[in-house]
Order: C-alpha cells, then structure tokens, then sequence
C-alpha cells in the first residue's frame, strides 16, 4: 500500500510546480530504449504530463468522448485512426490540468506530416515543442529489455525483471497493484517494430534536427545517468 505524503511535502511539491517553468517535450526511441522508465521521473521532477499515444487512444475510447468515439469506429473496423484524430485525442488532454505545465509526448509524432500537424495544433495555443529527445540503443539489447519488460497499467510505471525489478516481484512499488506484460513484448513482434520505426521516424528525427531541437542520449547507460543527460538538455 502507497504510503501518503505529509502535508509539508504536498505543500512542497506545489510550491515548486507552481515555480517551475513550461515545457513541451518529445521522447523518441525504438520499443524498450528507456523512454517509458524515464518519462514518469522526468514528468515529476518538472511537473509535466506524460501522454503516450496507445494510453492515450485506449482512454478516450473507454470514456466515450468524441474523439474517442472517432477512434472506435476506425478501430472496430480494422482501420488506422487518422493523424487528426490522434492530434484530437492530444489537444484534448492538453486542455488537463496535470498538463498546465506541460507535456511529455511518447510515441508521436511518428511521421513528418504528424509532426507537421502538432506543430499546427501548438500554433493555434501559442506555444511550441521545446525539445525533442532521442534515445540510441542497440538493437541487440533490445530483446532482453523488451522481454522482461513489466507495466503497471494505471500509471505506467516501468519495470524490468533484470534491469529494474520491482520491490515484490510482479508488485507495483507504490501501489502494490499486479504489474503486467504486454501481450506485444515479445522478440518476434520486436523486430517488425523495429523496422517500422526507422523507416517511419528517421524523417522525423532530420525534421526536428534542422530545428535544432534534437538532443541524442545513450540508452544503452545505467538509468541514473540517462536521467542526468536529459536533466542536462532541458534544465
């Protein structure tokens, strides 16, 4: 069971929300470089929202909002949901109060055009991504980390039975809820996605280079020091 935080903690944390600046951001990387590990502590030292696509869709779906509806129907018929809907889907969750500080964005924009669009939607708030994350990792390391990989579904918490392994096996740390595997994280499902996202994403990482919003770190490092090269690129 979580164990509550005292007041003065609370009072804390808000006082330093309240102080901290804005900032959009962008985690991109292959299945298992590390993104879904560091998100949760990047999102909590700067006060963000972590909004990754699949949580994303599955949510609006589940409560029924427009967008959502949308989806469904593309969905049920064994279609792809538009990059207007995904865009949707976002502006929705922007509009959360968690996001009033800003943002996390895992697992979009996967194409330029989808990029192109989410600036767009940026555009018409007056705002802007402020930088964009690459995580770099060998492929070969890949399959350990995506087998091993466990999710704690309502948060998304990431653990790994090797890397990271939770205080109880199978245990979320805060919660104590069952943590799960993703019926996708397996090393034949691994390699179709691999190619996938860099055929998909290598425009997409030129496009946010010739911005000059692009930082590269190595996912292959201990978690302590990735957490540190990206507190380095957008402190």
């Amino acid at each position: 069971m979580a164990e509550e935080e005292h007041p003065f903690q609370l009072f804390g944390r808000f006082l330093k929300c309240m102080t901290q600046p804005e900032r959009r951001l962008i985690f991109m990387g292959p299945p298992g470089s590390g993104k879904g590990t560091q998100a949760p502590a990047v999102k909590d030292e700067f006060c963000l929202c972590h909004l990754s696509t699949g949580d994303m869709l599955r949510a609006a779906v589940d409560a029924g909002s427009d967008w959502g509806k949308q989806a469904k129907s593309v969905m049920s018929s064994g279609g792809l949901v538009s990059d207007d809907i995904v865009v949707g889907i976002i502006k929705e969750n922007l509009n959360q109060p968690a996001c009033s500080k800003g943002f996390i964005l895992d697992g979009f924009p996967r194409t330029v055009v989808q990029a192109e669009k989410l600036d767009q939607m940026l555009r018409e708030s007056e705002t802007q991504i402020d930088g964009v994350i690459e995580f770099g990792i060998d492929d070969n390391l890949l399959v350990k980390r995506i087998t091993g990989r466990r999710i704690h579904p309502s948060s998304g918490r990431t653990y790994h039975t090797e890397f990271n392994p939770p205080k109880v096996a199978d245990k979320d740390d805060v919660t104590g809820e069952p943590l799960i595997q993703r019926s996708d994280d397996n090393a034949e499902t691994l390699k179709k996605r691999l190619s996938a996202f860099y055929s998909q994403t290598g425009p997409v990482i030129d496009y946010y280079k010739k911005k000059g919003l692009l930082t590269k770190v190595n996912g292959d490092a201990p978690q302590e020091k990735v957490f540190e090269d990206i507190m380095d690129n957008i402190a």
